[in-house]
């Protein structure tokens, strides 16, 4: 099979012919028709993650239909169109079987602790616990959009910050995980604030519900949020990771908010460095978001069925594996305005 293979840490990714991956035995194979290129996929390519040995395909965000099955497998076969969140759960352990295998101490993530789904195919293991059937008026690149940025905007808004009508929301960039908060806070009745340096980004949140913009052109972000809200929002969202955006985020909430982390921040001279003096004097709530358990998928899925919420409005633009491997080194100073889905037949 063809796939993107990244031979050392900031190597220039090349795409090429590898051997097409083995059936878990509790696990599947998917043929992948739609896969999201994303910021923690930079952060793989960059060296930031401990769990990625070289050589290595990235890509966690993906969907398609399985074309084979291990013999542990019960309720899924050959031919079924699923997604897969991007923590796939051991299945076993009392995190999973509580429903949150997004914080299972046994974890696997596709394109981090084993290889992904920028290639035509990709393993998943665990498939009766971590995979998610597709309805058929979801199309592939739609499904693929959830696996990491839009399912975890949505358990940071409902399942961690619990947000509810009527309170400020300020989404620090907006990119595709910051677009999916913008859209999923406006649904939710929010009051929503987005920040980010590219006007056009911000543009796109305006039309997806954003109340007011901030761009990042040096301005004090937190003084301009106090502005608009009054003293500053109720539930903040890192949806980029590092120390700027982060302390940004939290320095615009008012007393007793709540900031939703879930962006990664890269070590810097070992820990990332926030404004914790803020946090304890106004007691702040920081929680952190991990994506979505499969079992959480459904209530998702059931609004994307209705219209309630429209992840295919994120998508600015399909590319293929030979895009993807030029795009990938400089994805996170690439000015987009939405998410990048990758069709590794292209």
């Amino acid at each position: 099979m063809r796939a993107l293979v990244l031979d050392a840490v900031r190597a220039q990714p090349e795409v090429r012919d590898v051997p097409v991956p083995t059936v878990p035995d509790s696990g599947v194979v998917v043929r992948v028709v739609a896969t999201g290129l994303c910021r923690s996929d930079w952060h793989a390519w960059a060296g930031h993650d401990d769990d990625v040995a070289f050589p290595h395909v990235p890509g966690h965000e993906l969907a398609g239909v399985i074309s084979s099955v291990g013999p542990g497998v019960r309720t899924w076969k050959v031919g079924d169109r699923v997604t897969v969140p991007f923590v796939a759960g051991c299945g076993t352990c009392a995190w999973c079987l509580a429903g949150d295998a997004q914080v299972c101490p046994d974890q696997e993530q596709p394109g981090f602790t084993y290889w992904g789904s920028f290639a035509e195919y990709v393993a998943v293991h665990a498939a009766d616990t971590n995979l998610v059937a597709i309805p058929e008026s979801v199309d592939f690149a739609t499904a693929a959009s959830l696996g990491c940025r839009f399912a975890t905007a949505h358990r940071a808004l409902v399942g961690r910050a619990r947000v509810t009508e009527g309170e400020w929301v300020t989404v620090i960039g907006a990119g595709g995980v910051g677009l999916s908060a913008v859209m999923i806070a406006r649904a939710l009745g929010a009051r929503v604030i987005a920040v980010d340096r590219n006007a056009e980004a911000l543009a796109v949140a305006t039309d997806l519900g954003a109340e007011h913009t901030v761009l990042a052109d040096g301005r004090d972000i937190a003084e301009a949020v106090a502005e608009l809200t009054g003293g500053g929002s109720h539930v903040a969202v890192d949806a980029v990771g590092s120390e700027q955006t982060c302390a940004d985020a939290i320095l615009s909430l008012r007393r007793r908010g709540r900031l939703a982390q879930v962006g990664l921040l890269p070590p810097v001279d070992g820990h990332p460095r926030v404004p914790m003096a803020r946090v304890i004097g106004w007691e702040l709530d920081l929680l952190g978001s991990h994506g979505m358990a499969a079992v959480d998928y459904p209530g998702m899925m059931a609004l994307i069925e209705s219209g309630a919420l429209r992840p295919d409005r994120l998508i600015e633009r399909t590319i293929g594996l030979d895009e993807a491997a030029a795009l990938l080194p400089v994805f996170d100073t690439a000015t987009l305005a939405g998410m990048t889905i990758i069709d590794p037949t292209r």
